[in-house]
C-alpha cells in the first residue's frame, strides 16, 4: 500500500504541473468592461465622442459643406439632431435607406458610445 501512494503522489504533482504550465493569461476569459451610462454630459462624454469620431468632418472648422451643413459644435444643431432622432439613427446605422450611416466611410460607432447618445438624450439632451 505504501508503494502505491509513492508513485500515486509524484503523478499527481506531475499532472497539476503540466496544467499550470499550459494554461495561458490570454485564454482566460474576462467579462467585458462597464459602460457607465449613469452620467452623462454633453460638455464631457458625448464632447470626447465627437471629438474622436465626427468632427474632422463637422468641426466649426470645416468648410460646411463638408459636413452635409451640421457643424457638431453647436449645441443648438446637437441638440435639434438629438431630439429630432437623426442623429441616433445616423450613429446606430438602423435605417441606411433614409439616414446616411455615421461616421461616414467608417465602422459604427461601439455599442458603448451609442448607448451613451441614448442616455444623454432621454435625459433631455441638456447643454450640461
Amino acid at each position: 500500500m505504501k508503494k502505491k501512494t509513492i508513485l500515486v503522489f509524484p503523478a499527481f504533482v506531475m499532472v497539476l504541473f503540466f496544467i499550470k504550465c499550459t494554461s495561458r493569461k490570454e485564454d482566460i476569459a474576462y467579462p467585458p468592461p462597464i459602460c457607465d451610462t449613469s452620467v452623462v454630459r454633453l460638455s464631457v462624454e458625448i464632447k470626447n465622442i465627437l471629438t474622436a469620431n465626427c468632427l474632422v468632418c463637422h468641426g466649426n472648422d470645416v468648410y460646411a459643406s463638408d459636413g452635409g451643413g451640421y457643424q457638431l459644435e453647436n449645441y443648438a444643431v446637437i441638440s435639434a439632431l438629438a431630439r429630432g432622432g437623426t442623429l441616433l439613427h445616423a450613429i446606430t446605422h438602423d435605417d441606411p435607406d433614409n439616414y446616411v450611416p455615421m461616421p461616414k466611410n467608417a465602422s459604427r460607432l461601439s455599442d458603448c458610445d451609442i448607448n451613451k447618445f441614448r442616455a444623454w438624450i432621454n435625459r433631455g439632451a441638456n447643454d450640461n
